[in-house]
């Protein structure tokens, strides 16, 4: 006979068991009887009505945690409708249960697919327990002061679940809000056909003229070796399978399409569209690198719950990620700025594709000779010798001569950074949107934007600043080109300029102006919910900027990306040609879109590069400071102690004065860089390195451009 201990471990065996459903037939029946209808069961599983269908037909099973809080409630309909028919026995109420802590990610209400019968979302059901997916620890709140928190984004009934999934081996797809999705695609095809009829993924368009996101699948590894895809990428050149691929065969005769860079870390595949419905999908492939870990910092190694958190949000708040955030930083400029909107044809009076004022047009512009380079087709085959621009950013360093005593004895070298430079510049920055056209001898007008051929050796400035002339700081030495915020700066200063050619362009707009509005709001959201908010006094941001990268790692890794996108989207406007293959004369892909446009680089580096060295005179004239080195938007100041709040300008009433650098999360505003000793700063600069470059320590490097 057997122990009493051998029927309890049999007893614990069976309780530790997966949790049994009842048969599919009878999971309808039950809901039936409920009255309650698939859809509105789909809102309440945070899944979707074909999901549903699914459970209740017997060709897929739901998961951990859902698995738990459907068994729930169908033993709930089981007690109230017996399958006899027979009016069950009203239980004795019992006292509520303590809840469990739930993860954030499973909680709050969904919205569903519309039913004839439903439309209002209802609230989700308690999950029984913490599960042990999707996320390895509980998702993180945010550190957000109450009442600054940032409006969520209205859930477009097309797309319930999202801009995108990260589908993980087992078949679960992790959403944004900590939704799940049951996907059963078990080969490519069938993952883009359940993507686009299954899914309810997707992003509407942001901006009128626009068209809706592509939804995006992030593929785990698990997954990639799922569906056929090798775990790494041999062609780390080309970055993209063979065309013999068996998976590169399956989606081929499927009848869809890939793009000409293939299937590679981030494969676009699609169909024609029907109408005006688009059939495509995006894959990024985590294990091919598809999240760069300079530009999303240790995403790769999250769990998929906190990956689909991480480029959900970016998604929510910049764009569905299409590539790079390079890519994505030029792709948001397009979706804000399409290139084309219905015009009504006035002679047939119907509705054609005509120019959106104020974009970049369908199709790529030959630059000015001066704001190309020398391998442009058009500038290499007309024999061009007149000179190139040549707007960068700053990389100086003072020649130690120029230290004096008093700055030699400061005990500490305190590096300054700007947030998000680029950004800033780019605000309600003119640029040209027509071809230019060639001039001599014209006037200057600082509202024309262009490149201007002129002679600015004669502008006498403090040897202890940069030139604001040059990217090396250094004076100029006879005439060369200069954008239009350069010379208006020589101007400014009081100095005489006569341009002696120019290529200037007549049509001019604000092109960026929505692609900065979308992205400082994008920084500053993130930021506040790291803890860093605008109410703070200096001591408290100095204090929030030096934790803000613990407080929750996922919103960090968003900020960064964020950065990123400002930088690589700036970048992208002047591509240049890749590849050992390359001849000069040869047209290359990037130089044949129209959003290939060095001279709005120009522009935003210029006005940069200006705004700094206006900062930098103005501490000198506020503070009698000298900066040290300069590398972009980092600048080192010799200091009496390692708080900036002992050097920057205050006024008497403890506000800072405007004009110099001050402290504060948005973009333009600086925050702390790194502090280094004054012996330090200088013995780099006697060996011709610049401090600004290594002023955080460890021989980490600034990430030019932020």
């Amino acid at each position: 006979m057997a122990s009493e201990e051998e029927l309890f471990a049999n007893i614990d065996a069976l309780l530790a068991e997966e949790p049994q459903l009842p048969p599919p037939a009878e999971r309808a029946r039950l809901r039936e009887a409920a009255g309650i209808t698939q859809a509105r069961l789909a809102t309440a599983l945070k899944t979707t009505t074909q999901t549903v269908k699914n459970y209740e037909n017997g060709r897929s099973e739901p998961k951990t945690p859902r698995l738990e809080a459907y068994q729930r409630l169908l033993n709930g309909w089981a007690a109230k409708y017996p399958a006899h028919g027979a009016p069950a026995a009203e239980p004795a109420p019992a006292p509520a249960p303590r809840p469990e802590p739930v993860p954030e990610t499973f909680t709050g209400t969904a919205v569903s697919e519309t039913s004839e019968a439903e439309t209002a979302p209802v609230q989700a059901p308690a999950v029984a327990a913490a599960p042990e997916r999707p996320a390895a620890r509980p998702a993180t709140s945010s550190r957000r002061p109450a009442g600054k928190k940032a409006a969520k984004p209205a859930v477009d009934p097309r797309f319930p679940h999202g801009p995108l999934a990260v589908l993980d081996g087992d078949g679960s797809a992790y959403g944004v809000d900590g939704i799940v999705l049951d996907c059963p695609a078990r080969t490519v095809p069938e993952l883009v056909e359940w993507t686009l009829r299954e899914s309810g993924l997707g992003a509407p368009k942001l901006s009128r003229h626009g068209k809706d996101a592509d939804p995006l699948i992030v593929l785990t590894a698990a997954a990639a070796v799922k569906l056929g895809l090798p775990e790494r990428l041999e062609d780390r050149r080309g970055l993209r399978l063979p065309e013999d691929h068996p998976v590169v065969k399956q989606v081929l005769k499927a009848k869809w399409q890939l793009t000409q860079r293939g299937f590679g870390p981030w494969a676009r595949i699609y169909r024609k569209a029907q109408g005006r419905d688009r059939q495509c999908v995006q894959l990024a492939v985590l294990p091919w690198d598809a999240l760069d870990s300079r530009a999303w910092p240790g995403v790769a190694e999250m769990e998929p719950a906190d990956v689909a958190r991480v480029v959900g949000v970016y998604a929510q708040r910049v764009i569905t990620p299409r590539g790079s955030t390079a890519v994505s930083g030029l792709e948001l400029m397009t979706a804000l700025r399409p290139p084309t909107r219905p015009v009504r044809d006035e002679e047939t009076g119907n509705w054609v594709s005509g120019l959106n004022p104020g974009s970049l047009g369908t199709e790529p512009m030959d630059p000015a000779p001066p704001e190309g380079q020398p391998e442009h087709p058009a500038i290499y085959h007309s024999g061009w010798k007149g000179g190139f621009l040549h707007e960068e950013a700053y990389q100086w360093v003072r020649s130690v001569d120029l230290l004096t005593d008093e700055e030699c004895t400061l005990p500490y070298a305190v590096g300054l950074d700007l947030n998000t430079a680029f950004l800033a510049a780019a605000a309600r920055l003119v640029v040209g949107l027509s071809a230019p056209d060639h001039f001599h001898a014209p006037a200057f007008n600082p509202k024309i934007p262009g490149s201007w051929l002129v002679d600015l050796s004669h502008v006498e400035l403090d040897p202890r600043l940069p030139s604001p002339f040059t990217p090396t700081g250094e004076r100029p030495t006879g005439p060369a080109w200069y954008q239009t915020h350069t010379v208006a700066y020589a101007q400014e200063l009081g100095y005489n300029v006569e341009p002696i050619e120019a290529y200037l362009r007549r049509e001019t707009g604000a092109y960026l102006d929505p692609w900065h509005d979308r992205l400082k709001t994008a920084y500053v959201d993130t930021l506040a919910d790291l803890g860093v908010t605008k109410d703070l006094t200096d001591a408290e941001f100095l204090a929030a900027m030096e934790r803000h990268k613990d407080v929750d790692p996922a919103m960090a890794a968003v900020l960064s990306a964020i950065k990123a996108t400002v930088k690589g989207g700036i970048g992208k406007l002047f591509e240049n040609p890749q590849g050992k293959g390359y001849k000069d004369g040869d047209p290359w892909p990037a130089m044949q879109r129209p959003t290939w446009r060095p001279d709005i680089r120009a522009a935003v580096i210029s006005k940069a590069r200006v705004n700094m060295h206006r900062k930098l005179s103005n501490m000198a004239k506020m503070t009698g400071l000298y900066p040290l080195a300069v590398l972009s938007d980092c600048v080192v100041y010799p200091a009496p102690s390692p708080s900036p709040l002992d050097f920057l300008p205050y006024a008497e009433s403890g506000k800072p004065i405007p004009g110099a650098f001050r402290l504060g999360p948005t973009p333009g505003l600086a925050k702390l860089e790194g502090v280094q000793s004054m012996l330090w700063a200088v013995d780099l600069m006697e060996q011709g390195l610049n401090p600004a470059r290594h002023i955080k320590g460890g021989d980490a490097v600034l990430d030019e451009g932020e």
